[in-house]
């Protein structure tokens, strides 16, 4: 009986297959005894990431109260997703001096999966709430420290520690449940988000692909649940 699901196991097949190619590459084994073996089929047309519509993402970032320096923080993170397609861990593996200005627009450098770089200007909204962040915080001046940090305990002041991913997490929770947003949303929920907005305003694939720091498009695919919307409309025809 199959305990994981297809995608798992075979991300976990193609891991033993790596392994003893180095292994025969290093003369250890003659051959490789996983080239042979099949894993399960498994075919994604698209993805499993709760999305919010433009509305909700709105109402979810207008409920942030940003008289305090953890709103402006948070307000600022969530923008981020949205208008960069950052993932979180890019997100918080920035630092201060990723945010900066080129061509009299800010930019945002974001550091993705494999070491690679990812450089993008900003969208008006996400520059407004970076500026408001970085100024209403006073962590301008620290370049090389985290951009997003916890809180200091005892205060209401940010530490100098990076923001973990678990608290990202926990924070987008508190956040949804305070704006009344029923879907259940996560840290990835943004950048789809982010990426459906784009393709219904006109964007194309391609650029997705290419804003998202996609290898290949059929990954953004993934990403757009433009045809969510159609399947709601045909739905609502059945009238009993």
């Amino acid at each position: 009986m199959q305990t994981r699901s297809s995608p798992t196991a075979k991300q976990r097949l193609a891991a033993i297959r790596h392994l003893f190619d180095w292994l025969v590459t290093g003369q250890i084994v003659p051959h490789n005894p996983a080239a042979s073996v099949r894993g399960p089929s498994h075919t994604a047309k698209k993805g499993k990431t709760p999305v919010l519509d433009a509305s909700e993402t709105r109402q979810l970032l207008d409920s942030i109260d940003v008289s305090t320096p953890i709103g402006l923080r948070d307000r600022a993170l969530i923008a981020l997703m949205v208008f960069s397609f950052a993932r979180i861990g890019a997100a918080l593996a920035m630092r201060v001096e990723d945010v900066y200005v080129q061509q009299r627009r800010l930019w945002v450098r974001l550091r993705e999966k494999g070491g690679k770089r990812h450089a993008m200007p900003c969208h008006h909204t996400l520059e407004a709430y970076l500026h408001a962040y970085l100024d209403g915080t006073g962590i301008s001046t620290d370049s090389k420290g985290p951009l997003f940090r916890t809180i200091a305990r005892g205060t209401k002041h940010l530490s100098g520690t990076p923001l973990p991913q678990a608290n990202a997490y926990a924070m987008i929770q508190r956040r949804a449940a305070a704006a009344c947003i029923a879907t259940k949303i996560g840290n990835h929920t943004f950048r789809a988000t982010g990426i459906t907005a784009y393709l219904k305003n006109g964007g194309t694939l391609e650029n997705a692909a290419a804003m998202a720091n996609h290898a290949s498009m059929r990954t953004t695919q993934l990403y757009d649940r433009r045809h969510d919307d159609i399947s709601l409309d045909e739905v609502e025809r059945i009238r009993v």
